[in-house]
């Protein structure tokens, strides 16, 4: 059983906070940082922060020597540390990272959508029983908690298989969680599985392991 260790990171933290995570950025984080507005900036900073000194940590250097290495689809791994599993993700207050020793991974968190936005994307890119699925329930909050899921559930897999998002429509991750993944299609070779993470307010989120063999997954909080 392959263990994986998700961090639950509030990201709003105090300005001196945000001044100390901003110095161990690399200069392409800073400069991607810098495109944005101010307060998607503070989100920045906190979120790839708080991942650099999380996975450091694991790796047992400093935050700011960190080196990152991107596959053919943007997915990040730390360079020279082969075999740590890497994924992370962020959506308003909250971001989630994902680590796990010898087994690729990928994680996602979402707000809840709209309810007839979800019930529209599920009909255009789900497959036909997951679009169902979620047009079912008469309360528009279980429906977008529904395709909410799902959503998560598939953008984990992509990260996990390093893919892209078009070449997940096609592949069911509908289920009871955890979700075994037999098929993954075009996104790669293989089979996966994914978890669904609890995480508190208006949001979903969920982790994908590739390999069939079962994980355990154990969260933690990052506060600063």
């Amino acid at each position: 059983m392959t263990t994986i260790d998700l961090w639950l990171i509030d990201t709003r933290q105090p300005a001196a906070s945000v001044a100390e995570l901003w110095q161990s950025l690399d200069p392409d984080e800073r400069a991607r940082a810098s495109r944005t507005d101010p307060g998607l900036r503070e989100r920045f900073t906190v979120v790839h922060g708080a991942v650099r000194q999380l996975v450091a940590a694991r790796l047992g250097i400093r935050p700011a020597g960190l080196v990152w290495r991107y596959g053919p689809n943007g997915k990040p791994e730390p360079a020279g540390a082969d075999g740590l599993g890497v994924s992370w993700s962020a959506s308003g207050e909250v971001a989630v990272l994902a680590l796990a020793e010898g087994r690729a991974v990928g994680v996602d968190v979402e707000r809840l959508h709209d309810p007839r936005t979800a019930e529209r994307m599920a009909a255009r890119w789900f497959p036909f029983e997951e679009a169902r699925f979620v047009a079912e329930p008469v309360d528009p909050a279980e429906r977008a908690a529904r395709f909410t899921t799902l959503w998560c559930r598939r953008e984990a897999c992509v990260k996990a298989y390093g893919g892209r998002l078009a070449q997940s429509f096609g592949v069911p991750v509908a289920g009871p969680s955890p979700v075994p993944v037999a098929d993954p299609g075009g996104l790669g070779a293989g089979p996966s599985r994914l978890c669904d993470v609890p995480v508190a307010g208006p949001f979903r989120a969920a982790v994908a392991a590739l390999g069939g063999s079962s994980m355990r997954v154990d969260c933690h909080e990052w506060n600063g």
